[in-house]
């Protein structure tokens, strides 16, 4: 029986978004190939298919004939492929400088150095043509100044005639040295009927040199008949130029969008001392297998996940979670991979290691988040998908219509140029690139940053979503409240003081497992109480418990055991208790109460400020619960939750999610993400709250590091600023063509006499794309904290 394989492999050789389109066409029609999603900004594919009936080198055998590669880490780049820099180029320096260069490279490790390749060439191409489009555009310059304009006189004659020498052999170097890429695109084009941006640049600067190289070959022949003077060298130059210099500052741009994932990567240890025979021994941090035991020491990163053998410290867990002060920690407490001891030595036993570990999950997910696409991505592929060959055609009817129609208003000649002018201007001021930036540029930047704040976003689904969700539904138990009761209240009855009851109570309930009496042992011992030792303890089921301490016997319990014991206790004590959602422990002698102690599971410290800045991002708040109407009421006005929720049961939360819903509202459901599982997946947005190195990761849409809920103003905040941009983006994206490709046309040539030089028309192709992904990077730098 075969059997589904999902692989997500980087792509070489990507230009443009109708490159991703034609990639993902083409491995689409493959068999085998279940599933195929090309995504521009990352430039990976992710491939669902059929391992018995293709496989990534026969993917790669259809793929190369359109001039792409899908790098596969099960044949990973040789390292002295990737350590080849060009000498002088700091800028580009390979990040993997330290990498054993007898290691070979992982596909991504490979990309990053073609990558960086491809950047230094790019800058010296850049560094070549700046010269060129200089002279291009000073005799373009002084022409226009010149004539129509008048500004200043015609070029001298000896000026002209160098120039109209000198023009010919820069763009022919131009054309077929540094435009090699875009020849490539015409020749695809016409072998496979394959059409990307390439081609559009290589079809619109070929045509425009080679009506000047006619021109210029035959001068005097055609003389007569056109103006010989009028060739278009310079256009070559400056589009192809102005393109190369566009292309160089959206790679370096586009390298920056990924620093998320290279500094979480950059996080990892890269050795671990670890107990071998009794020994310690060093080894590298991905030898560590499970069950070993690891020495961790001060100042040194925990190197894999695992549990506190031996040994506490303060750790700082910043870096993962997002929580910006030091975690206790001590033996039975589980520690993560890549953080960092503050101090103190500690020994703990390896649980997860490699691809298992917290910090390998999370970079995992990141990477899948930024991979995904948006649902108001899809019309932007749709159209990408289309984009060049319908340009191509429209350039090409442009050109007839002015030789045809234009003609039986001006000399044929003049009909031609403006014909060759709008070809090539609509052939190279249309970019498909913009469009297919717009989106993942800015979803890349902003999981990114969500994930350095500690909040897991799992695709870019989840981030739309939550930009619109206009209700947040929270569970009570470990998301509103810490989740572990605590003593609220010591209020003496008889002869005893606070501390006295207390320790009276802590020593009987010492003996028990209930929940509640580890919350009043805990609070002896945090007031450091020395506790008296107790005889006869025994447990009366429903109501209590009973010893002996010091020669007397003491009892325990609920309202019901005093009252067995006939003893009378103040009622509206027990009621006050109540109604704040405090469960009441009586603790009485034979004779009467000694006094009550109430016991909470208290509110965070940081619920009451979050519900306030929800309701500032214009948010309603319910608290949905299984406890007592009074209970999770006295929540809610502790905090200043909305609406009440209580006494659901769990299998009843979705329904009550699918209520709101009914009502019009956008829900996210906030909740541990294992026991509110239906509710989770119900709402618009399921967010957990992930702690320790349990995190349900795979269980939500959104997941918040540590447990800490004032993160979730800051995920939606993060959400409608990314959201913001992509459509800040698409808006300018089509904006762009829309306007531009009409003018290119020459539609505001009749009326006003302006037809778009294609040499500008390439400055502002070139452009278009860097400004995308420069708006997208200001997200880096966006507050979210408030």
């Amino acid at each position: 029986m075969s059997t589904k394989h999902d692989q997500s492999l980087p792509i070489t050789g990507m230009h443009c978004a109708s490159c991703a389109s034609t990639i993902q066409r083409t491995l689409s029609k493959m068999p085998g190939v279940e599933k195929c999603q090309v995504n521009f900004g990352t430039e990976k594919a992710t491939i669902s298919f059929d391992p018995d009936q293709t496989t990534v080198a026969a993917m790669n055998h259809e793929l190369s004939k359109l001039g792409y590669t899908l790098l596969d880490d099960s044949q990973p780049m040789e390292p002295n492929q990737g350590h080849q820099q060009h000498a002088g180029h700091d800028m580009d320096r390979s990040p993997h400088a330290g990498h054993d260069l007898m290691t070979p490279l992982t596909s991504d490790q490979a990309v990053k150095v073609r990558k960086l390749q491809e950047l230094a060439k790019l800058k010296r191409q850049v560094q070549i043509l700046i010269p060129f489009m200089a002279i291009s555009v000073f005799v373009m310059t002084w022409e226009i100044g010149a004539e129509p304009l008048g500004l200043w006189p015609e070029m001298p004659d000896i000026m002209m005639v160098f120039f109209h020498h000198l023009l010919p052999i820069l763009a022919t170097y131009t054309m077929f040295v540094i435009g090699v890429p875009y020849l490539l695109g015409i020749w695809r084009f016409i072998k496979y009927r394959a059409a990307n941006m390439d081609s559009l640049v290589g079809i619109g600067t070929l045509t425009a040199f080679l009506y000047s190289f006619i021109l210029s070959a035959f001068e005097n022949a055609l003389a007569p008949y056109m103006n010989t003077e009028q060739t278009y060298y310079d256009v070559t130059i400056v589009v192809i130029g102005f393109i190369t210099l566009g292309k160089f500052l959206e790679s370096r741009s586009k390298l920056r969008t990924g620093e998320a994932i290279e500094k979480l990567l950059g996080l990892q240890a890269k050795r671990a001392i670890v107990l071998r025979d009794g020994k310690e021994v060093e080894v590298a941090a991905e030898e560590v297998k499970v069950g070993d035991i690891v020495i961790v020491k001060p100042g040194q990163k925990v190197p894999v996940d695992g549990e506190i053998i031996k040994g506490a410290s303060s750790l700082d867990e910043s870096m993962v979670t997002g929580e910006s002060l030091p975690v206790d920690k001590k033996v039975g407490d589980q520690v993560i991979g890549a953080t960092l001891n503050k101090q103190g030595a500690f020994q703990f036993k390896a649980t997860q290691v490699g691809s298992e570990t917290m910090l390998s999950q999370i970079i995992k997910m990141v990477e899948t988040a930024q991979g995904s696409k948006a649902p108001i991505e899809k019309l932007a592929d749709q159209i990408s998908a289309v984009f060049v060959p319908v340009v191509m055609v429209l350039a090409v009817v442009v050109l007839a219509f002015w030789i045809l129609v234009g003609s039986q208003f001006m000399p044929i000649s003049q009909a031609l140029t403006l014909g060759v002018v709008s070809f090539v201007g609509i052939l190279v001021i249309a970019c498909p690139c913009a469009m297919g930036l717009a989106t993942p540029t800015a979803v890349i930047v902003g999981v990114g940053k969500a994930a350095q704040h500690g909040i897991l976003i799992k695709n870019a689904e989840q981030l739309e979503r939550l930009s619109g969700v206009d209700y947040m539904v929270l569970d009570k138990t470990g998301t509103v409240t810490k989740g572990q009761p605590a003593v609220t209240d010591i209020v003496p009855a008889g002869q005893l003081t606070e501390t006295q009851l207390l320790r009276t109570l802590a020593a009987l309930e010492r003996h028990s497992e209930h929940p509640l009496a580890q919350a009043v042992v805990e609070k002896a011992e945090t007031e450091q109480l020395r506790l008296p030792t107790v005889s006869k303890f025994s447990i009366i089921e429903g109501q209590g418990l009973t010893g002996w301490i010091n020669h007397e016997q003491i009892w325990a319990g609920n309202p019901r055991l005093a009252k067995s014991l006939g003893h009378q206790f103040e009622e509206a004590v027990i009621r006050e208790f109540a109604e704040s959602g405090k469960t009441p422990v009586l603790v009485m002698n034979k004779k009467q109460v000694l006094g009550y102690v109430a016991i909470a599971d208290t509110v965070k410290d940081e619920a009451k400020e979050t519900i306030a800045t929800l309701h500032r991002l214009g948010l309603k708040v319910a608290l949905l619960t299984g406890d007592q109407t009074a209970t999770a009421r006295s929540i809610a006005n502790q905090v200043g939750i909305d609406q009440v929720l209580a006494e659901v049961l769990p299998g009843d939360k979705a329904a009550e999610v699918q209520k709101l819903q009914a009502a019009g509202y956008k829900v996210a459901m906030v909740g541990d993400g294992i026991n509110d599982a239906p509710a989770l997946a119900t709402a618009e947005v399921g967010i957990a709250m992930g702690t320790g190195t349990d995190v349900a990761i795979e269980s939500a849409g959104v997941t918040l590091l540590g447990g800490q809920l004032a993160k979730l103003p800051t995920a939606v905040r993060l959400a409608r600023a990314t959201m913001r941009t992509i459509k800040q983006n698409l808006f300018w994206a089509f904006f762009y063509n829309v306007v531009s490709i009409p003018v290119a046309a020459g539609a505001l040539y009749p009326i006003w006499g302006i037809l778009l030089n294609p040499a500008i028309a390439g400055a502002a192709m070139g452009f278009s794309s860097v400004s995308v992904v420069l708006n997208a990077l200001r997200l880096k730098k966006a507050n979210i904290e408030r």
